[in-house]
């Protein structure tokens, strides 16, 4: 592969503060839960909701998205945790061959979006007594601009990366981990793909929800988020390296392509249906 120009990221852990390192990863998910958090406190108060059900709101999505994508992605790339370091599946270690603190570098947007589904389902029974598509379609608009962190936080470790590429904004990921991804080579910023897609996703988001009626059929925006942003993770993973060691290609498509088909055609359905839904307010 001729390469006559790319670009070399080797960044370091993290800010240090003393002999502390606040690492990018976990700064970036500070960043999205914050912005998640004021979000949804706009979007109360615009509906006239009461803001005291940000504090429980803001604690069932946290619980859903680390255990959801968490479990998601040892049950989807890596089911031999279970057996070898189960430790390892819940506590962000690894106590094989040796202790070691890793973090939550191993985490899945699918088991998070069904983390997010089931905590909302009761959150919404215990808390709302509304339907369930009514804090769906605002819920995803703070989920659509954290996705996009998380994946700059995956760009900084140098994690999820691209296949090997001679485009001019490749990228040489010094800090790879080759054991997994073979050569050091550049590669596609997929990372940075798929984070762009949920920038655009989050823009488009504000705009139908403030600026467009979409919102008074229940389900309406909720339905479109699912169709964009698995379309967006479907496509991306035509330029990823394989993850995990559960990893399948079934007819040119891999593990994550298949994990988003059902969340697409969820989406055209609810989308589809929405029309039967009105929103009527209190």
């Amino acid at each position: 592969m001729s390469q006559l120009l790319y670009i070399i990221w080797d960044p370091s852990l993290g800010i240090h503060i003393g002999s502390f390192t606040l690492r990018y990863y976990s700064l970036m998910y500070v960043i999205a839960f914050g912005l998640g958090f004021y979000l949804m406190g706009v979007i109360l108060k615009k509906d006239k909701e009461n803001r005291d059900l940000l504090d429980p709101l803001f604690i069932y999505m946290f619980l859903a998205v680390i255990i959801g994508a968490r479990l998601g992605h040892v049950i989807f790339y890596q089911k031999e945790l279970f057996a070898e370091d189960p430790l390892a599946v819940f506590l962000p270690i690894r106590t094989k061959p040796s202790f070691e603190f890793t973090g939550y570098s191993g985490l899945a947007s699918h088991g998070a979006a069904i983390g997010i589904l089931i905590s909302l389902y009761i959150f919404t029974r215990k808390y709302l007594k509304r339907s369930f598509y009514w804090i769906l379609d605002r819920v995803i608009i703070t989920v659509s601009i954290g996705g996009m962190f998380i994946r700059l936080g995956n760009f900084f470790n140098s994690e999820i990366l691209g296949k090997p590429s001679d485009l001019p904004w490749a990228v040489l990921f010094i800090q790879q981990d080759t054991g997994e991804y073979g050569s050091l080579v550049p590669r596609h910023p997929a990372q940075l793909y798929e984070a762009l897609g949920y920038l655009l996703l989050y823009i488009s988001l504000l705009y139908i929800y403030f600026k467009t009626d979409k919102k008074k059929y229940l389900g309406w925006i909720f339905g479109y988020f699912l169709i964009i942003l698995f379309g967006i993770r479907f496509i991306v993973e035509f330029f990823k390296e394989p993850q995990g060691d559960e990893y399948i290609n079934w007819f040119g498509l891999n593990t994550g392509q298949w994990l988003s088909v059902p969340f697409i055609l969820a989406g055209i359905y609810i989308l589809a249906t929405a029309k039967n839904r009105i929103y009527t307010s209190k």
